[in-house]
């Protein structure tokens, strides 16, 4: 019985018997796939992270200017809190330049949305995708839902935007305007 499992191990099968140049090109083949795959990963990976930074970013600054406003302050209450960040919903434009947010906020009395729209000036190199960004929020308003009476909500839409907001100034001046 020993014998007949020697003889068994010491047999070429049918797969020993290609040529090592066609071994190594499978191989060769199987590495380059690998390594595509493992970068193609690797980059969708780091844009995920690139949008979860950009989105901490607005939302707490957009958390900061509506816990300062007084009518949301009275319709919601204090301590104003951000919502998951998974039910917010988030657009980045192609250069990163821009950001469109909204995601939900609550405090003791009701709960609502934040929707902000926002741009960032200057950076657009390679090495500002790893430079902390400041977005200036454009437009952001509220659209809350707040307890009228009994049992019934009551939904109110706030208007955040600043109009002497020096970005938005910027934009609109003409050259003949200097």
């Amino acid at each position: 019985m020993l014998r007949r499992r020697l003889v068994s191990l010491l047999r070429i099968s049918p797969s020993a018997t290609k040529s090592v140049d066609e071994g190594k090109n499978q191989s060769l083949g199987r590495k380059a796939v690998s390594t595509i795959l493992i970068c193609l990963t690797g980059g969708v990976a780091l844009s995920a992270v690139d949008d979860l930074a950009i989105y901490h970013g607005c939302s707490s600054k957009a958390v900061d200017k509506a816990s300062k406003h007084q009518a949301i302050i009275d319709a919601i209450g204090e301590p104003i809190v951000k919502g998951p960040w998974y039910n917010a919903s988030l657009a980045v434009t192609h250069h990163r330049n821009s950001v469109s947010c909204s995601f939900p906020v609550s405090g003791p009395q009701g709960n609502g949305i934040l929707r902000l729209k926002a741009v960032r000036n200057g950076g657009g190199s390679w090495l500002s995708f790893f430079q902390p960004r400041e977005f200036d929020i454009l437009i952001m308003d509220a659209v809350l839902n707040v307890p009228s009476s009994e049992e019934t909500q009551q939904t109110i839409k706030i208007s955040l935007s600043d109009s002497s907001s020096s970005a938005c100034l910027a934009c609109i001046r003409s050259p003949e305007q200097k």
